[in-house]
């Protein structure tokens, strides 16, 4: 299928749970959970009616435009290049699909659940983008940090939930002692980490970087976590929020036969994507798809912010991973007899993405 058109590109509703249902762990979701994330799925599952969900992501995502906004000098400040810009502010650090560098968003990172990981000077220094503390604009943005903190909590606890019912669908296809338990792992995990993102607003959209590309906003990647919460973006102009002015923009994914779909979801529905060290602890029976973001178009995208917020749920970096021959990726990354720390596999892939050494 073309990516360069559109037209001829199907838009799919994701696989939805309600949050009554994923709470109530007698129910047998098996059959959502692999339509949504087994070998046939998009890798992605949508939960909805979660309380107090949406009052927090639109007092979180509000603040990406004000966060975006601070004086450059106040940024800087920010910035944490010792964790390869893993922590704090960052834009204009990570290379696109093209190899250039993204200047067209900026991120904020930081752990919500932990500020200070670990207090181990060794570990410190060796995972710098997991085991450094929180860097929030208390002075400059002080609403920061407990809106994060707040909606960042919410998303692992659901995600959590969504985990338990991942295992009890791995568990009826795999020998048990084959089976890592993902709730578990995630549970006893310090490298969790939240990423308020912000699209810096096109001043002429017919020369953004390749604007007529479905990747043009965020090029195609698969996640290398564990499992990555969603909101739904926000969009605004001039700090006032506004309607997408362009059905086509969004989110896309590659499906497993190498088709590729829009996929559209309910504003106050969280979603979550399985990420590719599920697929090697599950040893191929929960999926990871690549996917991307693209850019709205034509004259009244002129001005567009577009906000959003990620929650990447990830093992501790001391978790080991064996990766199973049914699960191929990145084969250009060399792994050591098919066993790797999470930490030493994060370490890899930032050695990719990323131009700065710690």
């Amino acid at each position: 299928m073309s990516l360069s058109s559109e037209s001829s590109v199907p838009t799919v509703r994701t696989v939805t749970v309600s949050y009554s249902e994923l709470k109530d762990s007698s129910l047998d979701l098996s059959a959502k959970i692999e339509q949504g994330f087994g070998p046939n799925g998009l890798g992605i599952l949508t939960v909805k009616d979660v309380p107090g969900y949406s009052v927090l992501r639109q007092s979180l995502l509000r603040l990406a435009p004000k966060l975006a906004g601070l004086p450059e000098e106040v940024k800087r400040e920010l910035e944490d290049s010792h964790s390869r810009y893993n922590f704090g502010w960052s834009h204009g650090k990570e290379k696109l699909e093209s190899g250039k560098l993204d200047m067209l968003k900026g991120s904020y990172y930081a752990n919500p659940l932990q500020d200070v990981p670990t207090s181990d000077s060794s570990e410190m220094q060796r995972y710098p983008w997991y085991c450094g503390s929180n860097i929030w604009p208390r002075n400059s943005l002080p609403e920061l940090e407990g809106a994060f903190k707040a909606l960042g909590k919410l998303m692992f606890e659901v995600g959590l939930m969504v985990a338990y019912h991942c295992d009890l669908y791995v568990s009826k296809g795999t020998k048990q002692h084959e089976m890592q338990n993902l709730e578990n792992i995630l549970l006893g995990s310090r490298c969790h980490k939240g990423r308020l993102l912000y699209y810096f607003p096109a001043q002429d959209t017919s020369t953004t970087q390749n604007s007529d590309s479905i990747s043009s906003w965020c090029g195609w990647h698969t996640d290398h976590g564990s499992l990555t919460g969603l909101t739904r973006a926000i969009f605004s102009r001039n700090s006032v929020e506004v309607p997408c002015p362009d059905p086509a923009s969004g989110l896309y994914i590659r499906t497993r036969s190498g088709q590729v779909v829009k996929v559209v979801y309910g504003e106050d529905e969280i979603a979550y994507q399985i990420g590719e060290t599920t697929a090697i602890l599950s040893r191929g029976y929960l999926c990871a798809t690549p996917h991307c973001v693209r850019a709205p178009q034509g004259e009244e995208a002129r001005g567009l912010e577009r906000s959003t917020f990620a929650l990447f749920m990830q093992p501790d970096w001391d978790q080991k991973l064996t990766f199973p021959k049914e699960v191929t990726i990145h084969e250009h990354v060399p792994l050591s007899n098919g066993v790797l720390t999470f930490g030493e596999y994060t370490e890899k892939l930032l050695n990719i993405y990323y131009d700065t050494k710690p």
